[in-house]
């Protein structure tokens, strides 16, 4: 009643006010904080602090010496980095885009009723649910220039007169890698937006169809906007799972040929273990760092929208 009034608005608590209300609540939780510090905030720390310093011939971290940013700067101006951050940018978007049109298609399927749904709803989930490590040396071996099983079933099929180099090849390479990625991810997404589907009210959707709408329009118009909030979920997973990806890419290729299927992640591997470039690599774990948390920022926001205003109701 007297929200109108003015300086009689009462002030909302500000995050340390909530802290220190609900100090006693944090007892409970003081082991998790403290062993999140232990194996989280400190390497995070360390890996800022040795991101200005370099490696010494000696490879003694007691050894290094301060740089100030002159890794950074190395980073930005080398053209490795931007081809890197090119083929990153690649991965990501071309992953993440295709992953979530097959989720979504798989998902819209599968909400129908059929015989045997079930049974292919378990199908589809093998691609998520099956190690990465394993999934990588399987289609290693199908996507091998000489022994392997699609390039001797396009031949056999007449399609090409001899195997193709998929992974061996600069230019397919990242390509066949994608493929790789996106048959592993699609079933999650298929999975988040099957989730969502079950939000859509069947009312909407017939009463749209009384009035004459088409199956795609039912669709633009009823469902997807329903969808909107999992898909931005699932957008973002996807996103940061992409941009953070190691395994595939590493044991399929391990960055080649010719660097052609590098990306930020393995790219920070062979910086540091690989060539002991400890402050480089830490530079490059820096801004990958920078990055993952403003993605993270955005997927923290979409899962909340709508809390302050639901509280304030």
């Amino acid at each position: 009643m007297f929200r109108d009034v003015p300086g009689l608005v009462p002030k909302r608590p500000n995050l340390g006010q909530k802290i220190w209300k609900s100090r006693a609540d944090y007892l409970y939780v003081a082991p998790a904080i403290v062993a999140m510090i232990v194996v989280i905030a400190y390497p995070i720390y360390y890996t800022i602090e040795l991101s200005f310093f370099n490696t010494p011939a000696s490879l003694s971290l007691a050894d290094k010496q301060f740089n100030g940013i002159d890794n950074y700067v190395t980073i930005l101006t080398s053209p490795v980095f931007w081809k890197v951050t090119w083929q990153t940018i690649v991965w990501t978007v071309l992953s993440t885009l295709f992953a979530f049109l097959l989720g979504l298609g798989a998902a819209l399927a599968l909400h129908r009723e059929f015989v045997g749904r079930a049974l292919l709803r378990g199908l589809l989930l093998i691609p998520w649910v099956i190690s990465a490590v394993a999934a990588s040396y399987v289609w290693k071996w199908l996507y091998h220039s000489d022994f392997g099983a699609i390039g001797a079933a396009l031949v056999q099929l007449g399609i090409t007169d001899r195997p193709i180099n998929f992974i061996d090849n600069s230019t397919s390479a990242l390509y066949s890698l994608i493929v790789v990625n996106v048959w592993k991810e699609f079933s999650f997404a298929m999975i988040m937006l099957m989730a969502g589907l079950q939000t859509v009210p069947d009312s909407l959707l017939r009463a749209a169809q009384v009035d004459g709408a088409n199956p795609w329009q039912r669709f633009w118009h009823v469902t997807f906007p329903h969808l909107s909030g999992v898909s931005t979920v699932t957008i973002l997973l996807l996103v940061v799972q992409n941009f953070n990806s190691f395994i595939i890419p590493f044991i399929m290729t391990g960055g080649g040929p010719v660097g052609s299927t590098q990306i930020w992640i393995t790219h920070i591997y062979e910086l540091a273990f690989l060539r002991q470039r400890w402050g480089v690599g830490a530079a490059y774990a820096v801004l990958l760092f920078i990055i993952m948390m403003t993605l993270g920022y955005f997927y923290v926001r979409a899962l909340t929208r709508g809390d302050e205003s639901r509280a304030g109701a």
